[in-house]
């Protein structure tokens, strides 16, 4: 037993954990895409790269999930209801803070 589940259960719930992140990472790239653009978001992405606690958190059921729907929380409160662009938002989650 692993945190109290049998092992089958646990896997179980990683699976479907990872379901839904990527259900929701596409359904959030598509909204970004279609509000700002493909060629647009090629040529703005910058070089940030994931922190470790975001990769590692694929192995704990649905972390990645929330980290997707707090990127969403991220854009709707602090750069939509501000008067932000969604291109400012994607600038922010792809350049690091302070180089430029």
């Amino acid at each position: 037993m692993i945190f109290g589940m049998h092992e089958q259960d646990l896997m179980a719930y990683i699976i479907f954990g990872l379901s839904l992140n990527f259900l929701f990472s596409i359904l959030f790239g598509i909204y970004l895409t279609k509000n700002i653009g493909m060629e647009e978001m090629i040529q703005s992405k910058g070089d940030k790269e994931q922190s470790f606690i975001v990769s590692f958190s694929l192995f704990i059921p649905y972390a990645k999930m929330l980290i997707t729907l707090y990127r969403v929380a991220i854009l709707q409160i602090y750069f939509l209801n501000k008067g932000y662009s969604h291109k400012e938002f994607w600038i922010y989650m792809t350049h690091e803070q302070g180089k430029e």
